[in-house]
């Protein structure tokens, strides 16, 4: 193996561990904390293990965008305690983020984790032994879809969101494209990102198949999925609606939820009882393209819920009572997690591409189409007793109710996030959050700085080899 893989090989496994080593940060230069004795890959096998770390690579920490969206209930000891948090959390606009944000660096330095490993494979998967050559293109070709998942994330938490008009002028996100250590990057423009993902997509379907080697290895519809949500955050309908149909093709079933609850109805409503059924939402889920967790690997339940957020989910939501409970504990009254075991958080469904769809539709004017598509979904989750088709008498009602259905069938991800900030761009769509929180009415517009995540402390002190410009003032 030549010196410039050891290398390459070194800067993957140093930026995996970062979140670990954090203590170092004082160094000069993160990218100098290099681990001993790792192994360095040789044969195909070696690269996909690289690949499939589930805990380095295939995992998405959205925390901040969960907490501005008040889609989870947080305690009033980690507010207190993490400034960030309350200040995201309670849509404090005089807060100094930038100042906070010294600690919560998970979502920056995870998504260029798994960057520089599929920079790696990229690189050098093509010189693997042990495989052939349709083995090894695949392998980057799956390296290329993790890749653009991830800038995807980064440019929809640390940048603003795509508009056309202003996308080429706006800074995004660094664009790494070497797993070299030190190696040089430039903060691209907004339009020069979303163009390198769909680059990125474009070059790897034509050597991804129907299925990967498992649910965390991209596949064929897990591509056509990526592009259909991005070519929508692009406002690029009729694309979108293409790539949706594309992956609807490849995957087009549905969980039935209604199913799932009835089948353990008795311990869902079984009082002051809040651990109960097995999560269906994991690598085995029917919905899934791919497959990558939120935070953790080794977090069995989901975030408990907000009172004032479960009531947006529609009445007889089956999805919704087989996950959540409603529980008071002490002074505090939330909706508690109740499935144990993983959960897609971070991976491309068939509901978010159906979901896709039926917006795409809409657009064009097809409301009947639309609607029907949502209805679809909506079918596998709203009780029988509970169910009646939605009908909307316009594309603006139409787009709203299914965004609406949207926003809780991926709550706890990136969609329902970046999804708000593309749409508050649309008077039509445009809204203002808000809450009574001790007492008190806050309110979020949708024209807040606060849509945009600030860059870490410790990737603005320690940026390597390039330089970074912050995307918000506070």
């Amino acid at each position: 193996m030549n010196q410039k893989m050891k290398k390459n090989l070194l800067t993957t496994i140093s930026i995996a561990l970062l979140a670990i080593t954090a203590g170092l940060s004082s160094c000069n230069d993160f990218l100098s904390v290099v681990p001993k004795g790792q192994k360095i890959p040789t044969t195909l096998a070696d690269f996909d293990a690289l690949l499939r770390d589930e805990y380095g690579n295939q995992r998405t920490n959205v925390t901040q965008a969960i907490l501005l969206l008040n889609d989870k209930f947080e305690s009033a000891s980690n507010l207190s305690y993490y400034q960030l948090y309350s200040a995201n959390y309670n849509w404090d606009e005089n807060a100094d983020r930038i100042a906070f944000n010294h600690s919560d660096e998970g979502t920056y330095y995870n998504g260029y984790a798994a960057i520089s490993t599929s920079n790696l494979i990229i690189e050098h998967a093509a010189e693997a032994t042990e495989a052939s050559e349709a083995d090894k293109a695949q392998l980057i070709a799956q390296a290329k879809i993790l890749r653009a998942t991830n800038y995807f994330v980064l440019a929809n938490y640390y940048a603003d969101t795509y508009e056309e008009v202003s996308a080429a002028s706006k800074l995004s996100v660094p664009l790494i494209t070497s797993a070299d250590i030190d190696a040089p990057y430039v903060q691209v423009s907004i339009k020069e990102l979303y163009d390198f993902m769909l680059k990125d997509i474009e070059e790897a379907i034509p050597n991804l198949r129907p299925a990967g080697a498992t649910i965390l290895h991209a596949n064929l519809g897990a591509a056509y999925a990526l592009s259909a949500r991005i070519h929508l955050q692009m406002g690029h309908f009729d694309k979108a609606l293409s790539a949706a149909n594309e992956a609807l093709k490849q995957n087009d079933k549905l969980y039935d939820w209604t199913q799932f609850y009835t089948q353990y109805k008795t311990q869902i409503e079984q009082v002051n009882v809040y651990t109960n059924a097995p999560s269906p939402m994991g690598y085995d889920y029917v919905e899934n393209y791919n497959f990558r967790h939120g935070v953790s690997i080794y977090r069995s339940n989901e975030s408990n819920i907000r009172t004032d957020r479960a009531t947006r989910f529609e009445p007889g939501d089956a999805k919704f009572a087989s996950r959540w409970k409603i529980r008071t504990v002490g002074a505090d009254t939330y909706y508690k997690s109740i499935t144990n075991g993983f959960f897609n958080y971070g991976g491309l469904t068939t509901t978010e591409v159906y979901l896709i769809k039926a917006e795409c539709l809409a657009r064009q004017g097809d409301v009947t189409g639309a609607m029907n598509i949502l209805n679809t979904v909506r079918k596998k989750r709203i009780l029988p007793t509970v169910y009646a088709d939605l009908t909307a008498a316009t594309k603006q009602d139409a787009i709203r109710l299914i965004n609406r259905t949207k926003g809780n069938e991926l709550i706890l991800s990136i969609t329902p996030f970046a999804d708000r900030r593309r749409l508050n761009k649309e008077e039509d769509y445009a809204q203002t959050l808000s809450k009574t929180e001790n007492g008190k009415n806050l309110s979020l517009s949708p024209a807040s700085h606060m849509w945009t995540m600030p860059f870490p402390q410790g990737a603005i002190k320690n940026h390597g080899n390039g330089s970074i410009q912050q995307n918000v003032s506070k």
